[in-house]
């Protein structure tokens, strides 16, 4: 019975590796049609397709089902009209979470939001309930290696960041929100490589959270981001490295 457990166990680990692979794609595929959509199927001309696609290429996804997804953006194939959408909530504690997203149904993603929240001890509220407490930024994340602090200051912050912050094994650039695709382009020019950029909201400050209120708001972050319909979650909670540990 040995050998079939762990069967088992591999199969359902593939399963739900697998089952995250497949959101990410459904979300991936949303953003490139919206950016078509929104911006034209040039992305020479559109930097959020062109961001978009280089997103969808990081995570294998195949040419075709890229081109496909433009050319739903650009009406060439027809498709659902998706729409951006942002949703403001609060969770235990007091505290505040912005949702983003693309939606073809607006009834039915903010009933299926509103049950999440509930859940999991907040509430889905109007607008204005969380957007004051949060700034709109631009965030880019590079590999510790591929850039050095000197190289930061010269090129990034000399294209208009507004400051670097040492994440351990990354770089996280901050970018005023129309400075984003200038800086993104003077780190390509200067051949320094990019993990990850977006137009982001982050938080004014930081609730510090423990306990059950950090395991229910976790659940809460995890459980949003993995429905289909959102792209990014953001939140003013902070847990600590120990508090985290605990939970894990």
């Amino acid at each position: 019975m040995s050998g079939h457990s762990k069967w088992a166990t591999i199969k359902h680990k593939k399963g739900a590796v697998d089952a995250k692979r497949g959101k990410l794609f459904t979300k991936l595929i949303k953003e490139l049609t919206v950016a078509a959509r929104l911006g034209g199927g040039d992305p020479s001309g559109n930097a959020r397709l062109r961001k978009a696609i280089a997103d969808a290429k990081a995570q294998s996804m195949p040419g075709d089902t890229i081109k496909n997804a433009v050319k739903r953006g650009t009406g060439e194939i027809e498709a659902p009209a998706y729409e951006e959408v942002v949703y403001e909530g609060t969770g235990p504690g007091g505290t505040l979470f912005l949702v983003e997203g693309q939606t073809d149904n607006r009834n039915r993603t903010v009933a299926e939001l509103r049950k999440i929240f509930e859940r999991h001890n907040g509430v889905l509220g109007a607008a204005g309930t969380a957007a004051w407490a949060f700034e709109r930024k631009g965030i880019i994340q590079l590999d510790k290696p591929v850039a050095t602090e000197d190289q930061l200051m010269e090129v990034a912050v000399g294209a208009g960041a507004d400051d670097y912050t040492d994440e351990g094994e990354l770089w996280s650039l901050t970018t005023p929100p129309d400075a984003l695709s200038t800086v993104l382009d003077a780190l390509e020019a200067a051949k320094i490589p990019t993990k990850h950029s977006q137009l982001a909201f982050l938080p004014k400050t930081k609730k510090p959270v423990s306990g059950r209120d950090a395991e229910v708001l976790l659940n809460l972050a995890d459980t949003l981001d993995d429905h289909d319909d959102v792209a990014y979650v953001y939140a003013d909670f902070d847990i600590s490295d120990e508090e985290m540990a605990k939970l894990a």
